[in-house]
Parts: C-alpha cells; structure tokens; sequence
C-alpha cells in the first residue's frame, strides 16, 4: 500500500522539485493543496485538491476522512498559520516537516560552522524570527502532544527561474544580470569574501524526501543545503563567466548598502545584515547520517548555467527590468566615488 504525503503548496522553488522527485517514488501516492494559480508546474501523477489552506472549512471537507503519512508545510510564515495546520492535521499525518529557515541561525554568528545545535535569534529579520516561533510552537507540541514534527532548515535555494545575488531590486535578479552584460558596475556587499552556500532546488528534495517517513527525523531539526562553500566575489564572478563577460565588481559596505537602501524601500537590514553578509559554513552530518544518498550533485558553476539558460531564452517570464533599482545603484557608486574625490 501506497504512503500519502500532502503537500501545503508545491509550486515554490523548493518544493516543485521535491514533488518532481517524490512522484518518481512507486511508494508515495503525492497530493498538493494550494490555489491552483500554478498548476503547469506540477508533474503528472500528481493529485490536486484546490482550497486557500485558510479556509479551514473548506480544506477539512475536502479532505475528508483522509490521513497522511506525512504533512509537508512549504508556506508556513507565522505562528498562526502553524496553528491552523496544528488543527487541521493533528490526528490526521504520522508526520509533519515544516519548512523553517537557515537564516534563523544567531546573528551575528559566534562561529561560521553551522549545525543544528547552533542557536537560533535574528534581531535583524522579522521573517527570521517567526519562523523560530514556528518552531518554538510545534517543539512544545512534540514535546507535551507528541505532535510528530521535523523542521527542515533550507540556506540559499535556487532554480531554473533565478540567479542568485546578495543585492538586487524588486523585480529580481534580471537588472543585475543586465548590468553585468553592459559591462556596468556590480554592487557586492562587504568586501566580497564572506562565505555562503548555494542549493541547487534538485539537490536539496534530496535531502528532504529522505526525511519523509522516516522515523529517525521524528521531533528533529535538519538543515539541508549544499557542501560547496563560495565566497560572494566567486559566486558573481562565476555568473559573469557563465554570461561570457568580465565582471566588473563593486564592493560597497552592508551599513552603507542599508542607509542607502532605506530611501528606496529595500529592506537590506534583513536580507543582509540578518543574512546574506554573515558567513556560514554549514556541517550536514546530521543529515548524512538520516539520508545516506545526499549529496552535492549540481556545483553552483553548473547550476548557474542552468538557470542563465532559462532566464535568456523566457524573456517575458524572467527579464523583468528594474530601472529603479538601476538608478539606485549608480547613485551609489556615483556617491562613494565622490566621496574618494574629497578626501
């Protein structure tokens, strides 16, 4: 007999291709509830109820008298959405793994070798410390209930769909993008040589199919990212060669990057100071020992390859131009070169 698992959402970056991978499984029979505004991304063989998780109502009839071997919850941000999947499913899944966030690790770090023991407080990023409330709430569950949870711990995923950067405007990657081809100066924060780590969307459902149903993950906390560790200047130079041009990089302070930010609404305080500017290095032995067949498959030089080929050849779904945030960046520059000219 087939195990159930249901998905809450399954259309984002990560969890598209955790239902890619999880409907290739003979042993899984895989259900997705969202509003159904995505459905051209879902593979065949994939069954589809379409409610808004909010309406309690209507997702519990649809449901029925249904159970499920595992919950998947890919778009909890706050405690009271956590609540509502607590009502909706307690009794109902033999387990429930809830997408949290590596950027809920301390910030700043006291050391750049991050494990799941590693503490968890971001005075810098609101989205970062709701989800560590989320997962306050479900451990107490766990611990008084027995609520059957396993927090999942996603760093930087990435896609076909997406390049990734450390500063960009609203609209996204593609500005940046068009100013490395131009020739143009590229804003890096800090001096380039923080470290992070990049996953590949295929390589991290790896991880975490190997976490569904699985016993030893049971009340357990799991980051699941990538092994290979870049420094932000080789993570740009690495696009630009992938692009086929010379990288001209501009490294500008994460203070100044915020102040400058703040007038036109870019939230860099998070993004940056509560993340993309501390350097992590992240040990997987934990996951390793749970999920013996994870690994690193797609290094970011080949991953960024496969997302430049997406995004050139879709131009209406991903070149969407950002002349905002051009024009942020070139006040920027223009204002420090300025600076340098005084002194």
């Amino acid at each position: 007999m087939k195990k159930r698992a249901l998905f809450i959402g399954g259309t984002g970056t990560i969890s598209t291709a955790v239902v890619k991978r999880l409907v290739n499984e003979v042993d899984w029979e895989v259900w997705v509830l969202n509003r159904g505004n995505r459905k051209e991304v879902l593979p065949d063989g994939v069954n589809q109820i379409i409610a808004d998780i909010d309406d309690e109502k209507t997702v519990l009839e649809k449901i029925g008298d249904m159970t499920f071997d595992c919950v998947c919850e890919f778009i909890g941000f706050t405690v009271s959405q956590i609540e509502r999947d607590y009502r909706l499913f307690s009794g109902k899944t033999k387990q429930y793994i809830y997408i949290s966030s590596a950027s809920a690790y301390h910030k700043p770090a006291s050391g750049y070798i991050i494990t799941e023991g590693t503490s968890l407080a971001n005075p810098y990023w609101e989205y970062s410390r709701n989800k560590i409330a989320c997962e306050d709430y479900l451990m107490k569950k766990y611990k008084e209930e027995g609520f059957p949870v396993t927090i999942v711990r996603p760093s930087h995923t990435y896609d076909e769909r997406n390049i990734p950067l450390g500063v960009h405007g609203k609209n996204g990657s593609w500005q940046v993008i068009l100013r490395m081809m131009k020739g143009k100066p590229v804003i890096i924060q800090g001096d380039g040589s923080s470290l992070w780590t990049l996953t590949w969307n295929g390589d991290f459902a790896i991880g975490y199919t190997g976490l569904m149903g699985n016993r030893h993950a049971i009340g357990e906390a799991f980051q699941i990212t990538s092994d290979e560790t870049l420094t932000w200047d080789q993570i740009y130079e690495t696009i630009a060669d992938a692009l086929g041009v010379k990288l001209n990089a501009y490294h500008v302070s994460t203070d100044f990057i915020r102040a400058a930010g703040d007038k036109y609404g870019y939230d860099f305080t998070g993004s940056l100071l509560g993340d993309k500017s501390v350097s992590v290095v992240f040990d997987n032995t934990k996951l390793k020992r749970a999920v013996p067949d994870m690994r690193t498959n797609v290094r970011f030089d080949m991953g960024v390859r496969y997302a430049l080929d997406y995004v050139l050849s879709h131009p209406e779904e991903c070149q969407k131009e950002d002349p905002e945030f051009d024009e942020w960046c070139d006040r920027v520059i223009e204002s420090l070169e300025k600076a340098k000219e005084m002194i």
